[in-house]
């Protein structure tokens, strides 16, 4: 057996650079009982990060899987944050420790709105894929879908008091459901286009709404049957012979579906400022302040007044018009005059509080309204950055004070360059404005420099000093002690597109859109009034091309230059004459990318044309032309020291190869748009790679081998569960196929193993059951007691438990809210032993809950629901289970009623005892830490 080369893997290890993904929302959050309005949540790519914006810190990190976060919902109580994400799942972390237990898998598409009920034991989530979903939070399952939407939902809202449901649209729909009979009642067709927000004031009795234009549209709320619960129906009542057909046919009117429940009525509607559509609208939680903004920079606030305050603005106008019309009257000697009325309009009710101009664009904004009146307001901008403000409501006119901006941890456009400092230590990655300097292992930024649009850069021998090349043509020397731009070279004519350092660490050479190659060598100068010299670099040579230059590189032993040109050739030429030496043609749109090999033996190229070519650099010949990507090949680099390279493409991937046996090594998945460039550390230990989503991500080499042949066999079997999770989803008999109200989960990979497990349980119980059958007959047959059968080593593995125990303990680690998609795929000959194996459960008193709840689902909803009824076996094993379910849930409920008045009598006696209320010394504790916690923070921050 030949020796087989080893290769190591890279790993994620970090996301940095990312202040707030533009995807999802921003929402303030409580942290620990910590002062309400400092701490936000935003999604960043597939994390979620907690920023404490008074000190402009990260204090928690929500961690995702792959797909990037969609929405974010904190719950009522505050301890909880749901995210939705790209793939349609959601998952409710704790903000005590950052995990989740927790997850929901229902929608086919992006998560687009997530809303708690007031209790938050209910959730109801909106999708692209045009459904709402309600959730059992407390049970951790699914209850209904909705469905009657026919584009992505864009809000969704709970009524405190009442069972209903109200959403909107990019169909230009909102729809009122009926919780309680899971069917929409009420559809309301008052929009020309796409619904983008909605909310609710004044006690849910207006509806406010948001649309492609600048009108903001209100909605009264009349509910026509306050003195019940929503969903029941009316009672009749009777009809004399004396009634007339009219009357009949006015009460046929009211009985409609349409008039059922509640009547919405537009009330008018405010005109924004802005031109374009909505893009987001929220209130305060009491709803006393409404926000709206559209794509650009200015967040409008308006102050929905009380009623009494509305009362009392009335009568001063009243009185206005009452004097008015007196003096009118008097001056025109009429004494009849008529009473003046005065029009109660929106306007009114809801008025303007102040205009919040935003440094940038406004993506997402939250308010919280705090003690005092004081409204904080926070913005999620379209340039990575966070920024919050504070007004006071109660002032005449109130003004908007930016209290904190986040803008230290990242660009503000996309980094279209990095590098890495000879120490492994720095990384340089520099975007359209700026350029800093981070530290690799606290990922912290060392410095932040302003400098032009930056296209390349690298670090000057002795990594004091960087350089860059810019759009407009320009060299910036930047020295990193002082974080000063030392001077700036005009370069080239057109953009600078690529500069390599030359391997005797002497100079530069540059690429340039002006059609030449030019070599500079550093030089130290004083200046006059300067004490020490600096760095600057000398022009020395030109080489002129026919061609834009779109990158140059040194062969390591610099006898060569390689040089990619827009005419899609690569021309390499002798470094000491400028001599043309070989042409490497064969790539089909032009060359992005290319880079040599540490002992100047290959070359390989990366083009638009989602190729990858390796050359001898020897001759010319291409050794092996690759497809590399599923679009243009934007960089590529080879590990130090190795024939291995990283290419990385805007099909958001990032792969490793081998350029001697021109095989696929990995892939490194994580970006979530196009990966615009990459560097390796010199030691080739660390990758950082820069991407469109505005993220700097770090990928570290682990001493784990990667074995190819399994690589494959893993992307093939990911391919295949993919495949398989996307399959047709199961019948449930009975279900109409158009109908509102359907199931709420949805068939996925680990409901297919999950039901993999179950069955792979029943079968061992099977197989136990038919052992010790064998066993006593053969005992019988012998006239003696024999030795029984080996136990089997799943069952001894669980600590020696019996096969009945071990298929519960199987249904238990199933997740509650996959149990009955994995029942609904369950084979039929699995039923018979799953429903006698219930009726031992609920016999013994184990777990009866979560039997009861299965077997309800089985005989109810399950798809075999036909050969069960009909099956004369099963029929007295249905009716002992009904025997024995009923007795044993009713046992359960005396217990739970039992120690629930047992709580509440303890709870009096105490209460009446010491004469306090409960709980009372545990809040005087948690304010007087408070207090404590607060004055040591002051002290802190007059230190420092």
């Amino acid at each position: 057996m030949g020796l087989t080369k080893q290769y190591l893997r890279y790993a994620a290890s970090a996301v940095f650079g990312v202040i707030g993904s533009q995807k999802a929302n921003i929402a303030f959050v409580t942290m620990r009982g910590g002062e309400r309005g400092r701490f936000v949540a935003v999604a960043a790519c597939e994390h979620v990060f907690i920023w404490d914006v008074r000190k402009a810190e990260k204090v928690l990190i929500l961690k995702g899987n792959k797909h990037e976060v969609t929405y974010l919902c904190p719950s009522p109580d505050g301890i909880y944050v749901a995210v939705g994400y790209e793939d349609g799942a959601v998952r409710i972390f704790s903000l005590l420790n950052g995990e989740s237990n927790v997850s929901f898998n229902g929608h086919k598409s992006a998560v687009t709105v997530i809303r708690y009920d007031t209790l938050g034991s209910r959730l109801v989530t909106g999708s692209r894929d045009t459904d709402v979903i309600v959730w059992d939070v407390i049970n951790e399952c699914g209850l209904y879908r909705l469905k009657g939407h026919k584009d992505a939902v864009t809000q969704a809202l709970f009524l405190k008091d009442k069972n209903l449901l109200v959403t909107s649209s990019k169909d230009s729909f909102v729809k009122w459901w009926d919780l309680d009979t899971q069917h929409c009642f009420k559809t309301m067709l008052g929009h020309r286009s796409e619904v983008w927000g909605m909310a609710l004031l004044n006690q849910e009795s207006r509806l406010i709404t948001g649309s492609a234009d600048s009108e903001l549209r209100a909605w009264d709320i009349n509910y026509l049957q306050e003195g019940r619960e929503a969903g029941e129906p009316k009672e009749k009542k009777g009809k004399s012979l004396l009634d007339d057909d009219d009357d009949e046919e006015e009460e046929v009117v009211d009985e409609s579906p349409e008039e059922r429940i509640l009547s919405c009525k537009k009330a008018g509607s405010l005109l924004r400022e802005a031109r374009d559509r909505v893009v987001s609208m929220t209130t305060d939680a009491k709803a006393k302040v409404l926000a709206c903004h559209g794509s650009d920079t200015v967040l409008e606030v308006f102050s929905v007044l009380p009623e009494d305050e509305v009362e009392r603005v009335m009568a001063k106008k009243l009185k206005r018009a009452k004097k008015k019309a007196r003096y009118v009257a008097h001056s025109r000697d009429h004494t009849d005059a008529p009473e003046p009325v005065v029009e109660r309009k929106l306007a009114n009710e809801i008025v303007r509080l102040t205009n919040i101009k935003a440094s940038a664009n406004i993506r997402w904004v939250d308010c919280l309204m705090c003690a005092g009146g004081e409204l904080k307001v926070a913005m999620l901008l379209q340039n990575n950055t966070v920024e919050t403000y504070s007004l006071k409501t109660s002032d005449k006119n109130p003004t908007g004070i930016k209290t904190s901006r986040l803008t230290l941890g990242g660009h503000r456009t996309d980094a279209r360059t990095l590098a890495f400092s000879s120490d492994n230590i720095a990384v340089l990655s520099a975007s359209g404005d700026t350029v800093k300097v981070w530290n690799r292992s606290t990922l912290q930024v060392i410095r932040t420099m302003a400098c032009d649009y930056a296209l390349c850069s690298l670090f000057v021998p002795g990594d004091r000093q960087i350089i860059l090349g810019t759009k407009s043509g320009k060299i910036q020397i930047f020295d990193l002690a002082s974080g000063t731009l030392l001077e700036t070279v005009d370069a080239h004519n057109g953009a600078l597109w690529s500069l390599c350092l030359s391997p005797d660490q002497r100079g530069i050479v540059t690429g340039g859109a002006d059609k030449t190659v030019k070599f500079w060598e550093f030089e130290l100068i004083k200046d006059e009034d300067a004490a020490q010299k600096r760095l600057t670099v000398k022009h020395v040579r030109t080489l002129q091309l026919d061609e834009d230059v779109l990158c140059v590189k040194y062969s390591p032993d610099q006898r060569l230059l390689a040089v990619s040109l827009l005419d899609c050739t690569v021309k390499v030429f002798y470094t000491d004459t400028l001599k043309f030496f070989l042409s490497l043609y064969g790539h089909k749109l032009p060359v992005l990318c290319l880079d040599i090999s540490h002992d100047s033996a290959l070359i390989a190229t990366g083009s638009a044309d989602r190729n990858v070519k390796i050359w001898g650099l020897d001759f010319g010949d291409c050794h092996r032309s690759m497809f590399a990507h599923d679009d243009s090949v934007m960089f590529l680099q080879f590990v130090p020291k190795t024939h291995l390279f990283f290419t990385a493409g805007k099909d958001k991937k990032i792969k490793q190869w081998d350029a001697d046996k021109f095989e696929h090594i990995q892939t490194l998945e994580g970006h979530h748009r196009e990966v615009w460039c990459l560097a390796i550390s010199p030691n080739g230990d660390h990758i950082v790679s820069s991407s469109h989503d505005k993220s700097l991500r770090l990928w570290e080499r682990t001493r784990e081998p990667i074995i190819l042949e399994e690589e494959r066999e893993m992307e093939r079997e990911a391919e295949f569960e993919e495949g398989m999770a996307k399959g047709d989803e199961p019948v449930v008999p009975g279900e109409i196929k158009d109908a509102e109200a359907a199931p709420a989960a949805k068939k996925t990979i680990e409901t297919v193993k999950a039901a993999e497990r179950v069955m792979e349980a029943l079968e061992l119980y099977r197989s136990e059951s038919r052992k010790m059958e064998e066993h006593q007959i053969a005992c019988q047959s012998a006239g003696k007691q024999l030795p029984p059968p080996k136990a089997n080593p799943i069952l001894v593995a669980f600590g020696n438990v019996s096969p009945s125990r071990y298929v519960l303990d199987v249904i238990k680690k199933v997740r509650s809210s996959e149990l009955e998609v994995s029942l609904l795929v369950l084979p039929f000959p699995y039923i018979p032993d799953l429903l006698s194996l219930f009726n031992c459960y609920v016999q013994d008193g184990l777990e009866v809950e979560l039997v009861c709840r299965c077997l309800f689902f089985l005989l109810r909803y399950a798809i075999h629901f036909g050969q069960i009824s009909s099956n004369q076996m099963l029929l007295t094993v249905i009716d002992e289970l009904r025997i024995n379910t009923i007795s044993k849930v009713r046992e359960i409920r005396d217990v739970l009623g039992f120690n629930s008045a047992g709580l509440q009598f303890l709870q009096r006696e105490v209460e009446s005892k010491e004469e306090i209320m409960f709980f009372a010394d545990a809040t005087g504790l948690l304010k007087e830490k408070r207090r404590k916690r607060k004055k040591r923070e002051r002290a802190i921050l007059t230190i420092a």
